[in-house]
């Protein structure tokens, strides 16, 4: 009899083992983006996977505090080992972290003080950037406010919900911990 406490854990890490796959990248090209942020290519592709827009852009209260989210009110998320110029999440990794692809605007009314850019990815789509991270959403939130990704440890990094300031999101507010996934 297979003990229930140990599908999780096991589903878990065999999400983060595909989540590696492709995660390396080498620059292959640069070139100047909006809001002074340099652009650089990785090698991987992100083929097939579904990007979120860059549009409307703006800050949202979830149970860890203030973060940035889209349109949609998706929180974004920055990758530790990603440079301001390059995204080191291609492949694989960019199935589970989906770039914010396009040139990034604020939605009316926000107020954020950090500067926005954009970096060009290997396949040539436009990434954007906030403070010199470029952004992504998580597949696993699956719906507004969520911040299932915040302090998760995969593909070679930490991944942390993207806060107004650029600081590191809290892992817990309130007694809840985060990232329990154990990649």
């Amino acid at each position: 009899m297979i003990n229930r406490w140990w599908a999780a854990p096991v589903a878990a890490a065999a999400v983060g083992l595909l989540a590696a796959c492709g995660s390396t990248a080498s620059p292959t090209s640069s070139s100047t983006g909006s809001g002074g942020s340099g652009g650089g290519a990785t090698s991987g592709s992100t083929a097939g996977t579904t990007s979120s827009s860059a549009s409307g852009i703006k800050t949202a209260s979830t149970s860890k505090g203030t973060v940035l989210v889209n349109s949609q009110g998706r929180t974004l998320y920055w990758f530790a080992i990603d440079t301001p110029t390059m995204s080191k999440c291609n492949g694989g990794c960019a199935t589970f972290w989906p770039p914010v692809i396009g040139k990034p605007t604020m939605a009316a009314g926000a107020s954020l003080s950090g500067k926005f850019g954009t970096i060009k990815r290997a396949n040539g789509q436009t990434q954007a950037t906030y403070m010199g991270h470029p952004l992504y959403t998580f597949a696993s939130d699956k719906a507004a406010g969520q911040v299932n990704g915040n302090d998760i440890n995969t593909s070679g990094g930490l991944w942390w919900a993207m806060t107004p300031s650029g600081a590191k999101l809290s892992k817990s507010k309130g007694g809840s911990s985060g990232g329990g996934y154990g990649y």
